[in-house]
């Protein structure tokens, strides 16, 4: 055998080797979901005892906790204010166009922080408000400084409804009433679960 060839052919091994690792790796991570880690829309599973597994909206009631009158007919409909023990509080809801026209989603709900205005529309702008600790809890953020809400949304058509989700840091245990205020919104009382 020849250098050269010798050379390929281990190139090519190296090549094989390597795209069958990357190709494990990635199906070791990708859950089987399909969707390549894409949070936003997460899938019900089977348990072992073969009935489906709890929804994240279960036990929800249909009747909203707060309703949080926006201008031009927007309607927030917060249907939970979930605490889990990662010391975080989730705010799920239903984001309304109640008007009869087209309505473009107020830029004003994204805050004023330049860090999440670079990220595009959102509700980045929510906060909760605990009176009794006297303290005012900010939508969280990530590593790269993108709100953990809803974001990408920017006109809502008449009747259209959006779901929502805010992600504050939860206030102390002890505090179960927290004041829900978004931009250009009226405030709403909202009870804290968990």
């Amino acid at each position: 055998m020849s250098v050269r060839f010798t050379t390929k052919a281990r190139r090519g091994t190296v090549a094989l080797i390597a795209a069958a690792g990357l190709a494990l790796g990635a199906a070791a991570c990708g859950g089987g979901g399909g969707g390549g880690g894409d949070a936003k829309a997460p899938q019900a599973s089977a348990s072992r005892s073969g009935r489906p597994a709890p929804s994240t909206q279960e036990g929800q009631s249909s009747t909203p906790i707060a309703e949080l009158q926006g201008s031009n007919g927007l309607l927030l409909q917060v249907s939970s204010a979930q605490r889990d023990s990662g010391g975080f509080v989730t705010v799920n809801g239903i984001l309304k166009n109640d008007g009869a026209q087209t309505v473009v989603i107020p830029s004003g709900l994204s805050g004023n922080e330049t860090e999440i205005i670079r990220n595009g529309r959102s509700l980045g702008g929510a906060t909760l408000v605990d009176s009794k600790g006297k303290k005012r809890y900010y939508v969280l953020r990530d590593t790269d400084g993108r709100p953990l809400t809803t974001t990408g949304f920017s006109t809502l058509k008449a009747g259209q409804t959006l779901a929502v989700f805010m992600q504050f840091p939860a206030p102390p245990a002890d505090t179960t009433e927290v004041t829900l205020q978004l931009p250009t919104f009226s405030s709403g009382t909202i009870q804290i679960s968990g």
